[in-house]
C-alpha cells in the first residue's frame, strides 16, 4: 500500500466508518427510491386502471370494461387525429434520422476538436430550449416566410402538416445526432481504414462498413425520433393549423370539456406505444 502510516491509517479509518454507515443508510435510500417511483408512476397506473372503468365518470370505478376502447375506433376525429399523428412522426422519423445520421458523422470527422465542440453545442442546443420558445420562434419563423411567399409569389401558404413536420424534424435531429453520435464514438476507425486500403472508396466503405456498424444507433435514434413527434403537444400548438389536429391537440381539446374514460383509453394507449418505443430504442443502444 503505497503512502505514509499516517495516510493509510485515514484511508482504513474512512473505509470502517463506510461500512457503519451503510447499514443505516441502506433503508433510507431504499424508501427514497420507492417514493421517487411511486411518484413518478402511481398517477399513470390509476390512469391505466380507470380505462377499463364501465363508469362513463373517468374518476369513478364501476367494474370492468373494454367499452371506452371500442367506442375509440368508432370516433372519426380520433381517427383523423391518429391518421395525422402517424403520417406527421413517420415523415418526421425519415427526414430527422437522415439529416441527424449525416450531422454525427460530419461531426465526427471535423478535424479540428475545438471547433467540433462548438458545432456540437449549436446541435445541441435544441434539446436544452424549452418548447414553447422553439414553439413562438417556430411560428414568427413560418408567418415571415409566408409574408416573403405572399409579396413576392402573391401565394400565401398556410400553418398546416407540412409546418408540423418542419417544426418536429428540427426538434428531433438534435436526439438523432446525440445517439448516432454515441454510437460511432465506440467504433474504431481502423475498420473504415481497412476498407478503403483493400480498395472501397469512401461511399463504399460507409455503405458496406460504417452503416452496418451504427446503424443499431441509427435505429435508435429513429425510434426516439418517431416517439417525440408523436407525443409532442407544445410545437404541435403553435405551429399546426387546420386539418393537422394530431392525437396530442385531440385530447388537449377533449380534456376541455371534461375528462372521460374514453380520454383515459386513448392516453393508455398513446402511453403503451411510447414505452415501447423508448424501451426499443434504449435496447438497440445497448447492442454491441
Amino acid at each position: 500500500m503505497k503512502g505514509t502510516p499516517l495516510d493509510r491509517a485515514q484511508t482504513r479509518l474512512s473505509g470502517d466508518r463506510r461500512g457503519i454507515l451503510d447499514p443505516l443508510l441502506a433503508p433510507f435510500l431504499a424508501f427514497n427510491a420507492i417514493l421517487a417511483y411511486t411518484f413518478l408512476y402511481l398517477p399513470m397506473v390509476i390512469l391505466v386502471l380507470f380505462s377499463f372503468s364501465i363508469s362513463r365518470y373517468a374518476s369513478m370505478w364501476g367494474g370492468f370494461s373494454l367499452e371506452w376502447y371500442v367506442k375509440l375506433f368508432h370516433n372519426p376525429e380520433l381517427s383523423q387525429a391518429l391518421f395525422n399523428s402517424l403520417l406527421i412522426a413517420a415523415a418526421t422519423t425519415l427526414i430527422a434520422t437522415v439529416l441527424g445520421t449525416l450531422a454525427a458523422l460530419g461531426l465526427e470527422r471535423v478535424p479540428d476538436r475545438r471547433r467540433a465542440s462548438h458545432y456540437d453545442a449549436a446541435l445541441t442546443l435544441p434539446i436544452l430550449v424549452p418548447d414553447i420558445v422553439q414553439g413562438i420562434a417556430l411560428l414568427l419563423f413560418f408567418v415571415l416566410v409566408f409574408n416573403g411567399l405572399e409579396r413576392v409569389l402573391d401565394w400565401r401558404p398556410t400553418l398546416g402538416r407540412l409546418t408540423v413536420i418542419i417544426a418536429h424534424t428540427a426538434f428531433a435531429i438534435s436526439y438523432v445526432a446525440v445517439v448516432v453520435r454515441a454510437r460511432l464514438s465506440g467504433m474504431q476507425k481502423s475498420f473504415e481504414e481497412a476498407a478503403m486500403d483493400l480498395g472501397a472508396n469512401e461511399w463504399e466503405a460507409f455503405w458496406q462498413v460504417t452503416l452496418p456498424l451504427i446503424w443499431p444507433g441509427v435505429l435508435s435514434g429513429g425510434l426516439l425520433a418517431f416517439t417525440l413527434s408523436l407525443d409532442e403537444f407544445v410545437l404541435t400548438f403553435f405551429t399546426s393549423g387546420a386539418g393537422a389536429t394530431t392525437l396530442p391537440i385531440q385530447v388537449w381539446s377533449m380534456v376541455k370539456r371534461g375528462v372521460t374514460p374514453e380520454i383515459n383509453a386513448l392516453s393508455t394507449l398513446m402511453l403503451l406505444t411510447s414505452m415501447t418505443l423508448v424501451t426499443l430504442s434504449v435496447g438497440l443502444q445497448r447492442r454491441r
